[in-house]
């Protein structure tokens, strides 16, 4: 379950080769005169839609406002700077989700519909500091806003991912967070790629319950200003100590937080993996995470679904 340096290596050269520009996008609201209503378009990402929440509440895209257990998630991880960041980066956004169907399809149970789910890489670790130092690219606003129209095409969920390098995730949370209000996209940690002082990919990364929390407390209140449906929250893990004092997680209310098995490798060892984390005395919603190229003998749906418990969230990257 070890990630090897040559993908460590591999990966970071190509953060290196994204050059990630900033693209303001400026929304120009109409309104009406006298108590005529402008149709503000809760359909147009990025839309605030405080007056829909008031006269309606929002749902997730396949209805209702529980993820976990209405659902099973199965998603697509990655950026489209570069095949080897993910399955999500390859080829264009509506073709991927035509992809995520199929893929997600044998997850299916009449008892459990499959809600497909997009995790877009926001936040990309480099292996150059950039200007600020960071060690980090951000990803485009016109790059995030193609993504959610695909994904809201497709009924699926977008979710954001965060590889913060030397910078901090509540920080790189906050910058994202025209798009969080909305009730269609979530928000993943990802530990490995937290490596301050040291570059990222030369060590394995790690987050504290204290950065868990401060992040899932912002996140929350979001989801209770804008009375929005329950917000996947996920934090990516494949090493005991990746969540130091991890004990210490909280829950949130309007949070689907899980913890997301990653790390590639043969089945006994994924299978091993996902037991010890889940024979854990403090419980999340359990995910775990499929790699197409790195894995030796990929795990069918049936095999993910044996699991014990089977995981409430599937990735494939």
């Amino acid at each position: 379950m070890r990630q090897s340096r040559s993908v460590y290596r591999r990966r970071q050269a190509t953060a290196l080769a994204v050059l990630l520009g900033v693209v303001l996008l400026v929304a120009v609201a109409v309104a009406a005169v006298g108590g005529g209503g402008g149709s503000g378009g809760d359909d147009a990402p990025g839309s605030g839609g405080k007056a829909a929440a008031a006269e309606k509440p929002r749902e997730l895209p396949r209805g209702g406002r529980r993820i976990f257990p209405a659902h099973r998630v199965v998603g697509f991880y990655g950026a489209p700077q570069d095949d080897e960041l993910g399955i999500l980066g390859i080829g264009r956004p509506r073709d991927v989700a035509r992809k995520l169907e199929r893929q997600a399809k044998p997850y299916e149970r009449k008892t459990r519909p499959v809600l497909p789910m997009m995790e877009l890489i926001a936040v990309i670790a480099a292996n150059a500091p950039g200007p600020d130092n960071m060690w980090r690219n951000r990803q485009d606003a016109a790059v995030i806003d193609r993504y959610h129209r695909a994904a809201r095409r497709a009924k699926a969920l977008l979710v954001l991912d965060i590889q913060p390098g030397h910078s901090d995730f509540l920080v790189e949370a906050r910058r994202l967070e025209k798009w969080l209000r909305e009730p269609d996209v979530g928000l993943a940690l990802d530990p490995e790629w937290q490596t301050p002082g040291v570059k990222p990919g030369t060590e394995i990364g790690s987050a504290t319950s204290q950065q868990v929390n401060a992040v899932s407390a912002w996140l929350a209140n979001i989801v209770r200003e804008e009375n929005l449906p329950e917000k996947l929250f996920i934090v990516h893990q494949f090493t005991k100590d990746m969540i130091v004092d991890k004990a210490r997680v909280k829950q949130r209310p309007g949070l689907a937080i899980t913890m997301n098995v990653d790390g590639f490798g043969d089945r006994p060892n994924k299978i091993s993996k996902y037991r010890d984390f889940t024979s854990e005395a403090v419980r999340f919603h359990d995910g775990f995470k499929l790699f197409y190229k790195e894995d030796v003998n990929l795990m069918t749906p049936r095999g993910v679904l044996n699991l014990k418990p089977p995981p409430d969230l599937v990735v494939y990257e």
